[in-house]
This record gives structure tokens, C-alpha cells and sequence, in this order.
């Protein structure tokens, strides 16, 4: 698939979700601020509870641009954990690898943060991560392998040409922006994650 091709899927999926997934989407919602298709600038009818929650399930696997299986299995891990269950799941997903990739201000959107991760950019804790759903445990520092940082597309993020379209960086990780390094201090908790979502419709749905 085109980059263009996956960046018009980007916009497409983030008007019907209400949220923007990328930059490019949110110049595109100031234009069309309503979902795509020719009933798009109708109103929504109301919808059922289903409809509800399914599309809150949606907007969170599209943020971390899972599988459904994906989000399925971290939500069988998070029922199993001590707490809440859709903030133990969105705290787990937040350790993700490419998560993390993308709140260091490394890549400029998740599906660049995977890349960057399965083409052997990224050392955790000095050795080579390829998988994207690796997950970080604290103390532990990912970083751009030197010999990836000299290339262009890491010296622009090592800039800080991305912290412009991402949210700040949230406590839980410390940044070293100019090296390309970032270390996961402790767990993140629920109501710093930058992710927009009902976690409690999302468990009310795989709970049904």
C-alpha cells in the first residue's frame, strides 16, 4: 500500500471514528467536520447501545493501531489485573513499544512508530526490539541505534520537528530529545495517557 493510499485510510478512519488519528487528519476535520460518505453531514440518528460502545472500541484500537485480536487478548490480560479494567488495559497498551516510540517524539504518528520499530531502529536497553508490541517494563530505556540517528528522518525527530502535532510528553517517560533516548520511569497511569477514549464502554463491550 501507497503511503498515500494509507494516509487517505488514516483520514477516512478518523472522520468516521470523530477523531483525529494523524496530523494530516486534523486539517482535514477543520474542513469536514463530519463523518465520510454521502449521509455524513446528516445527523446521526440515535444509536444503540452496541453501535456506542463498538465505536469506543474502535477510536481505542485505531489509536494504538491494533488488531482486533490484539486488543481482544490485552483486554483478557487487563480483566486479569488488579484495578479497573479499561484503565489496566489502557496503561498496558501504553507500554507498548510503539507507543512508547511515538510519545518520545521519535516517529509523527503510530503507524510510523511501528515502522520505525520493524525496520530495527529501536535498542531496548542496548539490544535491537523489532516487535512493535513488546512491552517496556520501567527503568528500561529504548533509543534509535546510533547508526540510525545520523540519517535524516531521526535527525528531523531529534530536532523536535514532531513535538509540534503530539501532545506533551507524559510523566511516566523521561526524554532525551537530541539523543534519540527515552526512559520509562514508572507504570503510566490511565489519566495521563494521551489517548481519547471511554475505556468503560470499551470493557462494557467485550463483557456483553
Amino acid at each position: 500500500m501507497s503511503s498515500v493510499t494509507r494516509s487517505r485510510r488514516q483520514v477516512r478512519l478518523s472522520r468516521a471514528l470523530g477523531l483525529a488519528l494523524t496530523p494530516k487528519a486534523v486539517k482535514h476535520f477543520e474542513k469536514r467536520p463530519y463523518p465520510p460518505g454521502e449521509h455524513g453531514r446528516a445527523r446521526r440518528r440515535t444509536e444503540s447501545d452496541y453501535a456506542v460502545r463498538l465505536r469506543e472500541k474502535q477510536r481505542l484500537r485505531a489509536q494504538y493501531a491494533l488488531r482486533e485480536k490484539q486488543l481482544a487478548k490485552a483486554y483478557e490480560n487487563a480483566r486479569k489485573a488488579p484495578g479497573l479494567t479499561g484503565e489496566a488495559l489502557v496503561e498496558d497498551l501504553e507500554t507498548r513499544l510503539d507507543a512508547l516510540v511515538l510519545r518520545a517524539g521519535f516517529a509523527r504518528t503510530i503507524l510510523q512508530a511501528r515502522q520505525t520499530v520493524t525496520h530495527r531502529h529501536v535498542l531496548v536497553d542496548g539490544k535491537i526490539v523489532d516487535r512493535p508490541s513488546f512491552r517496556v517494563k520501567e527503568g528500561q530505556t529504548l533509543q534509535i541505534k546510533p547508526k540510525s540517528q545520523a540519517t535524516v528522518p531521526f535527525q528531523v525527530a531529534a530536532a523536535g520537528a514532531h513535538r509540534d502535532v503530539l501532545p506533551a510528553v507524559p510523566g511516566y517517560l523521561e526524554v532525551q530529545l537530541e539523543k534519540l533516548s527515552a526512559t520509562l520511569v514508572r507504570r503510566p497511569k490511565r489519566a495521563e495517557v494521551p489517548v481519547t477514549c471511554e475505556v468503560q464502554l470499551v470493557v462494557e463491550y467485550y463483557a456483553r
